[in-house]
């Protein structure tokens, strides 16, 4: 029993270490608490969301999930092959391109009206706290922070290690203008040596004048935050990002619900909506759409197109990799709803959308279909 209790508390002591990393960032804590706790979405000591929203479906237990995720994961939840992805020069970008470049899963960059525009860029490899798990797919993994021009406005739709990435975020420390989050993600911005003046952290239904005809609206999502044990200390956003020429919405993570609705008949039509999709399972069906759902969920806010992303760059759902992008084309196809599908790293003009593209995904499985045979 001796034994057992000291080899308990020198794993309580080692967790505790390690969980002391400056890539954990900090809680809120002093005016940030305090601003926190008078926001009507925060609640019992946590964020809130509009609706009931439990981590796991009903019936579902953590045991369950933990014994799916590491036993019973379906074939082919990364890639066979790598990506075919590509790679561009943003450094020399004409001022006037009107651009969109996804990086894969949720990382995207912006160039509209002169402005650049960064999103909850992961470059360094892996979206975790340990770097040697969920490992970025090959070839999704084309672009390093070097590779970007200076960038006017960072958006982080929230502090999961797949949406805010330490390495990446001070790295790029000294080519960022303003860092547009949620109440209490600045506080891991402060950690990581951010000036508390380039940040702005704001609740749902808030606005920022940016000024020259950008504003940005922030928007609720169905999600939760959090970098380690503690859920919910900081709050998760989507963004409306409105600017001279263009209507766009940014989706953090989100389950389906009826705030895309709302958005849309506040601010619709979009000329282009980002959604997450990916990472989903009927488990957590709550927190993350169905891609069945993100379809409905651009139709409700009024979308000229939708562009699906949180896909094809990490393994954190149970489904194969290109099993989100098949069904939400499936279903875009009975909905007659437009879809932007670039592949990774290509430049899209904003100008000349929706337009054809081609189901890039496929290669990657008719590839490997041919290397098997030969």
């Amino acid at each position: 029993m001796l034994i057992f209790l000291f080899c308990l508390l020198a794993f309580i002591i080692l967790v505790y270490i390690f969980m002391r990393q400056p890539s954990f960032g900090s809680a809120p804590a002093g005016q940030r608490l305090a601003r926190i706790r008078q926001s009507p979405n925060y609640r019992n000591g946590q964020f809130q969301n509009l609706s009931h929203t439990p981590a796991l479906t009903e019936g579902v237990s953590y045991y369950s999930v933990f014994r799916k995720f590491f036993f019973s994961r379906k074939p082919l939840v990364k890639p066979p092959a790598p990506l075919p992805s590509v790679k561009i020069d943003l450094l020399h970008l004409g001022i006037d391109e009107q651009v969109l470049v996804w990086f894969g899963h949720s990382s995207y960059f912006l160039q509209v009206d002169g402005k650049r525009i960064l999103v909850d860029p992961v470059f360094s490899g892996n979206a975790s706290p340990v770097s040697f798990t969920t490992r970025a797919f090959p070839g999704s993994d084309r672009y390093d922070v070097d590779d970007l021009p200076p960038i006017d406005y960072l958006f982080i739709s929230h502090d999961h290690w797949d949406h805010l990435d330490h390495k990446t975020i001070l790295r790029l420390k000294q080519k960022t203008g303003l860092v547009i989050t949620g109440l209490g993600v600045g506080a891991h911005l402060e950690r990581w040596g951010y000036e508390p003046g380039r940040i702005i952290e704001k609740d749902w239904n808030e606005t920022v004048d940016l000024g020259g005809g950008f504003t940005v609206h922030t928007t609720p999502g169905r999600h939760f935050s959090g970098r380690g044990f503690k859920r919910n200390g900081s709050l998760w956003l989507s963004f409306v990002l409105l600017t001279p020429r263009w209507r766009l919405f940014l989706g953090g993570d989100s389950g389906y619900d009826t705030h895309f609705k709302s958005i849309g008949e506040r601010f619709g039509p979009f000329d282009l909506a980002l959604l997450e999709d990916g990472q989903f399972d009927e488990s957590w069906k709550y927190i993350h759409m169905m891609p069945e759902e993100v379809i409905l969920a651009g139709e409700d806010l009024k979308a000229r197109a939708v562009l699906p992303v949180h896909w094809g760059k990490f393994a954190l759902g149970n489904h194969a990799w290109d099993e989100p992008i098949k069904r939400a084309v499936s279903e875009a196809r009975k909905r007659k709803m437009p879809l932007v599908l670039p592949r990774i790293g290509e430049k899209i003009n904003l100008a000349n959308l929706p337009a054809d593209f081609p189901h890039w995904w496929e290669e990657v499985r008719s590839s490997e279909t041919e290397r098997v045979r030969g």
